[in-house]
């Protein structure tokens, strides 16, 4: 079993764009680029909630740097709180010009189809045509655009500061089955606690939490760079299918005070606990303390007979 604490970095803020077209579309620039972790459907449901509409209605322009805003890397488990918060901004100002043009309450009800844009109130509903509208230098009648810079101060001589906005914390215990005669290691589940702030998508954090897993599982246990020999994925093992355990995925959600809807980020913490929660089982269950990764099965071998005092051939 391993608890980990794991930080969410913040090293640049991530501006976001929002608008409305003459003809009723809703677009969203979103510079953040997606590497398979899910932030293009979270930014459009953040902007969807935001802004009060159903997210089938978001368009994204994602990545172009010629229409997108800078919206920082995609590294440290940063995106999802610091370019979702700037989203979430971007469509609340949009929203709040929408309020004003209809002379409605902040719990007014938007309804879009085509260029018509119903906005209800207990007061009534106003209808703005938005074809009537005049067009902007960007192509939209309205649009909200939204910063986030996180608040943090850098450590000072005595290492004291808050360099990071947000902290991630994780517990996961793995199950594994031993066999001391071979050194081989099967790991039979994984048990996966991980506080993601508020889930913005549980599937997409479920999918998440998989990865991190199977990608822990090969550091654990078999993936081994050696220079000039483990050059190819015949030599140089990653696990497969066959090698995933049964995975439990439990969502803590204690909100955050600086993420969008109070959500924050479930990249590299998915990752971290789970080798130290394996070799914690290994030792569990034959005694033996492994302090290098990966656990190949000639070095688990090797560590059981010198633990019983048997001479290693």
């Amino acid at each position: 079993m391993f608890y980990g604490c794991g930080n969410t970095s913040m090293s640049n803020p991530s501006t976001m764009r929002v608008g409305i077209t003459p003809d009723g579309r809703v677009v969203l620039h979103n510079g953040a680029v997606d590497i398979g972790q899910g932030s293009y459907t979270i930014m459009a449901q953040i902007c969807a909630d935001a802004l009060g509409v159903p997210v089938d209605l978001i368009e994204e322009v994602r990545g172009d740097t010629d229409l997108t805003p800078d919206a920082g890397k995609t590294s440290a488990s940063r995106q999802t709180l610091v370019s979702g918060r700037a989203t979430q901004f971007a469509a609340e100002a949009l929203r709040g010009d929408i309020l004003r043009l209809a002379n409605a309450g902040a719990e007014a009800d938007l309804t879009l189809v085509g260029s018509l844009l119903r906005v209800s109130d207990p007061a009534g509903t106003h209808a703005i045509d938005l074809s009537t509208l005049p067009i902007g230098g960007d192509g939209y009648v309205l649009s909200g655009e939204g910063t986030f810079d996180p608040p943090t101060n850098p450590l000072d001589a005595d290492g004291q500061g808050e360099p990071y906005a947000a902290y991630a914390f994780a517990a996961q215990i793995a199950l594994v089955t031993v066999d001391t005669d071979l050194g081989t290691v099967k790991v039979e589940r994984m048990a996966a606690a991980h506080d993601v702030g508020r889930a913005i998508n549980p599937m997409l954090i479920e999918g998440q939490i998989h990865g991190g897993i199977a990608q822990g599982l090969g550091m654990a246990l078999m993936e081994e760079y050696v220079p000039g020999r483990t050059e190819n994925l015949h030599d140089y093992l990653i696990p497969t299918t066959g090698d995933m355990p049964e995975m439990e995925c439990i969502l803590i959600e204690d909100p955050t005070p600086h993420g969008p809807f109070g959500a924050k980020g479930i990249g590299e913490p998915a990752l971290v606990p789970t080798a130290p929660a394996i070799l914690g089982a290994i030792r569990h269950a034959t005694g033996v303390t492994m302090r290098s990764l990966p656990v190949l099965p000639h070095k688990l071998r090797r560590a059981i007979l010198e633990q019983r005092g048997e001479s290693v051939g």
